[in-house]
């Protein structure tokens, strides 16, 4: 195989590894550690190849000062792993239901809720929060719920609203609930029924972006799942503290089953319920 002159000059060196690398965590939070270098570089001369760059000196300063941030945005998303199925860690989905919701309405009186989904992902998890909601928790007759999901990555927030997803995404969805809100398509996919991808309410976010996180305050219940484990000490705090001050008073936020708040912030409080684990924000 014969190695055309640009491929034999998109390579990435150990003084790029860790400029790039540098770059990425200021601007989203994830720091790749050294054992993760084949991705990187594997997915950093794929957008050197779609850009046409000749090094990686000309695509580095071509991606951090393009007026756009076009290619930084298809960057990110080339970066960021996505990958989930409906009712994923479905405990928490039974402790919202029957434990946590009915504990925010009767303790706070409330009768509107926010919950947030972040990140959304291909959109599993917020449609998995919309369908437990619908089907298993009566007082959604009388309380009105907003369903927020965000991710930083704009590609798989257009898949989320699309509601198109694989027999793997939607296995462990029982037929009925299968038949009730997808419909099967000739090419083997799952079409989410209109009904159901109205319920959610897309955005794109940088949980390390303390301006875009402001613009969400008030929570009842925020899932943020399995994104804390990729960031390093320093922007867990950062990232806590921001998803503190999204939450109402008396608020709580669900982790991913690796993922420890208390290692992380005091601020919150474990609350153990019969289902879950979740961390609360004091109401005073």
């Amino acid at each position: 195989m014969t190695l055309t002159k640009q491929d034999a000059n998109l390579k990435i060196s150990t003084a790029d590894f860790e400029r790039f690398r540098d770059f990425f965590y200021r601007k989203t939070g994830i720091r790749f550690e050294d054992s993760k270098r084949y991705f990187v570089d594997k997915r950093l001369v794929e957008r050197m190849r779609q850009t046409q760059a000749s090094t990686f000196r000309d695509y580095f300063t071509h991606m951090r000062f393009q007026a756009s941030g076009e290619e930084l945005q298809q960057l990110i998303n080339t970066m960021t792993v996505n990958e989930t199925y409906f009712f994923r860690e479905s405990h928490q989905f039974d402790c919202m239901v029957q434990e946590l919701l009915d504990e925010i309405v009767k303790v706070q009186g409330k009768r509107e809720l926010k919950i947030w989904s972040i990140p959304s992902s291909t959109g599993e998890e917020p449609y998995s929060i919309a369908i437990y909601l619908m089907e298993r928790w009566p007082s959604i007759q009388h309380i009105d719920v907003e369903l927020m999901s965000s991710d930083i990555d704009s590609a798989v927030i257009n898949k989320a609203k699309a509601g198109l997803f694989s027999e793997r995404s939607v296995q462990y969805l029982d037929k009925v609930l299968l038949k009730k809100y997808f419909t099967k398509r000739e090419d083997g996919m799952y079409q989410a029924c209109d009904d159901l991808r109205s319920c959610v309410h897309f955005s794109q976010v940088n949980l390390n972006d303390q301006l875009q996180m402001k613009r969400y305050r008030d929570i009842d219940l925020i899932f943020c799942r399995n994104v804390l484990i990729y960031f390093d000490d320093s922007s867990r705090r950062s990232a806590a503290e921001s998803l503190y001050d999204t939450l109402a008073p008396g608020g709580f936020i669900f982790l991913g089953h690796s993922e420890s708040m208390s290692r992380i912030s005091s601020l919150f409080k474990i609350r153990k319920f019969h289902h879950a684990l979740a961390y609360q924000k004091p109401s005073v």
